[in-house]
């Protein structure tokens, strides 16, 4: 009886942990790219109706979404919310901003550095392959006035969590030599795990008012 029973809880205990492994790897996936999905959908009702307008770092709530990026080579598409909260932002398949302390410039500004947060595992990921990015792929943010086109142009592997140089305003290790107009991705490596950080850097090629239509990185 008590073979049996050990036996029974070692299965009870195995049913359980494939579960939660389900639920981490899929599920959570499939409810953050509902959430996203629905945050980019309201994003771009809210500018067809010409609601709200764009606004300097730090005067968004946390949370709140503002623009909408795409990486092509990726199939990427997710909207850009203020904030790099776990549970606010990042676990609901959307891609952060940073601002407090690590405030960071936004696309309309004339130098800066754009920098954002995702996930690189589970909850969306939209991050999942930014590894294989390469220079002169396209990364495009939409706002409710434009779209900004950047150039990918380099990658850090691996840094500490506590390298906020990496999107500093001229980011260290990037290879720019003074102020420009640069974008910054962030997530965690290596996959699941939160050990180290990997980092994408680009630069802007092309800035298009959105009632020119999409730029060319996104037609075809």
């Amino acid at each position: 009886m008590a073979s049996r029973f050990v036996g029974e809880l070692f299965i009870t205990v195995g049913v359980v942990l494939l579960l939660f492994v389900a639920y981490q790897l899929w599920w959570t996936n499939v409810i953050a790219h509902q959430q996203a999905g629905g945050a980019a959908k309201h994003l771009r009702n809210s500018w067809d109706k010409g609601v709200g307008k764009d606004r300097d770092a730090g005067t968004f709530s946390p949370g709140e979404g503002f623009a909408i990026i795409y990486i092509p080579a990726l199939d990427v598409k997710a909207p850009i919310a203020e904030g790099t909260g776990k549970h606010q932002v990042l676990d609901r398949g959307m891609v952060g901003h940073y601002v407090g302390a690590l405030k960071s410039a936004m696309p309309w500004d004339e130098r800066g550095n754009f920098a954002l947060a995702g996930h690189r595992n589970t909850h969306g990921e939209p991050f999942r392959y930014v590894n294989r990015l390469k220079p002169g792929d396209k990364i495009v943010v939409e706002t409710q006035s434009a779209f900004y086109t950047y150039e990918m142009t380099s990658r850090l592997e691996q840094t500490s969590p506590e390298n906020v140089a990496v999107i500093a305003p001229v980011p260290q290790g990037s290879g720019f030599t003074g102020p420009g107009r640069y974008i910054t991705l962030t997530t965690c490596t290596p996959e699941f795990t939160s050990t180290y950080r990997m980092i994408v850097w680009g630069k802007m090629v092309d800035e298009r008012p959105r009632s020119k239509g999409k730029p060319d990185a996104l037609v075809g």
